[in-house]
């Protein structure tokens, strides 16, 4: 086994392999020789102190782990730094983060006579990564599922592990799609409504429908805000797919969508795809409808509000005859 260091740094998008590093690292000493603090609570000079408390414990090592340091001050990482020029025999000090800069002082210090264990994922390796870990508990799910489950969730691996979890719990080896989200998965924050638009793209009233009611049973603010926010966001993505259809008669693709209008290249080519599922006449009355369906929301019609949505579905995802 390798020989502890007296210093550690641990960092990094990849929560799960944070966790991981931490535990291992625990798991090296008695419970009681290991004491957990919270930055938010305890100051530079506190953990220092705390590292040089020794006690019961001395002789056998001792571990001071230091949740959240990204939150320290100026003076607190000087308090540690510091200490780490002459750091406590039989005590090691892990200091945790979520981000973390490499070139900071404190990096410095500990990559001086300590460690530094970074454990970061690029945002477009995500997807491959949910994969790898459904694979792992003998899921399959698709790249597109797998993009759906960071939307719904966001790009946060430690929440993204618990629902990969669950989701692996509940499948005991089945596929997992679509539909298998919408019923398991709750989204995080703003509503999520992918299956909303994606279901508009392909002019499925029925799934439009569908995801629609989803959303509202599963929506925790006040109804008229949702479906105020729906509103706006379905008009959002309808701007974007028009866009994207004026970039296909000017022989553009996804690429050059997603540089032109921000988006990520995934949603650059799934706007695009839908934007061939319409004439540039029917998304310009889809904008029109929408403007009325805003008009209705905000007083402007006598029936239900749930009702008018409703209405505003159908006829932006019907088939002209």
């Amino acid at each position: 086994m390798a020989e502890l260091k007296s210093s550690y740094l641990i960092f990094g998008t990849n929560r799960p392999k944070v966790e991981e590093a931490v535990k291992r690292l625990r798991d090296r000493f008695a419970p009681e020789a290991v004491e957990r603090l919270q930055a938010s609570e305890t100051s530079g000079e506190e953990a220092v102190a705390a590292c040089n408390a020794g006690g019961l414990f001395a002789s056998s090592g001792r571990a001071v782990i230091v949740d959240g340091i990204e939150r320290w001050k100026a003076a607190d990482v000087k308090a540690v730094v510091h200490y780490l020029d002459d750091p406590a025999p039989d005590t090691i000090l892990a200091m945790v983060a979520d981000k973390f800069r490499r070139d900071s002082a404190l990096a410095k210090a500990v990559g001086k006579k300590g460690q530094i264990l970074a454990y970061d994922i690029a945002k477009k390796e995500l997807p491959d990564w949910v994969r790898a870990q459904l694979r792992e508990r003998r899921v399959d799910v698709s790249p597109r599922t797998a993009r759906d489950l960071i939307e719904l969730v966001g790009e946060n691996m430690g929440e993204l592990a618990c629902e990969i979890d669950k989701l692996a719990t509940w499948a005991d080896g089945e596929k997992i799609g679509e539909k298998e989200l919408e019923m398991l998965v709750c989204p995080r924050g703003e509503v999520a409504p992918f299956g909303l638009t994606d279901a508009w793209g392909r002019r499925d009233a029925a799934a439009a429908l569908a995801a629609y009611e989803l959303l509202l049973e599963r929506a925790s603010e006040a109804r008229p805000a949702l479906l105020a926010r729906l509103a706006a966001l379905l008009a959002s993505h309808i701007g974007k797919v028009s866009a994207c259809h004026r970039f296909l008669q000017q022989g553009l693709g996804a690429r050059e969508a997603a540089t032109r209008l921000g988006m990520h290249p995934y949603a650059a080519e799934k706007a695009v795809a839908q934007a061939r599922n319409f004439s540039e006449i029917e998304l310009r009355r889809a904008t029109v409808r929408l403007a009325a369906l805003d008009r209705a929301l905000k007083g402007g019609s006598r029936l239900p509000a749930e009702l008018e949505f409703e209405r505003a579905l159908i006829d932006l995802t019907k088939t002209p005859a």
